[in-house]
């Protein structure tokens, strides 16, 4: 999927996606939960499948070792969802353990998929790695 440099992230941070997610997309580690979180977002909007298996916990229940199978089925649910929007509504950071908690905005045609979620995220040497989440609503 080609996204421009210069339109707004999908994280909904305000920011230009060059300035923003795209950093991450590209090669450098978040620095923190949070960041990864975003950068999680906007890597399911921009269809960027491999990210999003990079950045997963081996514990986490979706992981697979299968990971062309794991990246179609990642990229099937990217191209069936619009997103729309991230708002973030929590934020606990620890030195090797962090939670985010937020709202995706999502809709496939007329049907609303938003839903909250308090994420779990583990830091393994230097990198952060979403781990799992709990469904809100």
């Amino acid at each position: 999927m080609k996204y421009s440099a210069n339109a707004p992230c999908p994280c909904s941070s305000g920011k230009k996606y060059k300035k923003c997610c795209k950093i991450y997309h590209d090669g450098a580690r978040p620095k923190s939960a949070l960041l990864l979180m975003r950068s999680r977002y906007s890597a399911f909007a921009l269809h960027k499948a491999k990210y999003i298996i990079h950045t997963t916990h081996p514990q986490h229940p979706e992981y697979s070792e299968q990971t062309q199978q794991w990246k179609e089925s990642i990229l099937q649910f990217c191209r069936s969802v619009t997103f729309e929007g991230l708002e973030i509504l929590d934020f606990t950071e620890g030195t090797e353990r962090s939670s985010v908690t937020f709202r995706a905005k999502l809709s496939a045609g007329e049907r609303d998929l938003s839903f909250c979620e308090d994420s779990l995220f583990l830091k393994e040497g230097e990198k952060w790695l979403y781990h799992s989440a709990l469904q809100l609503h």
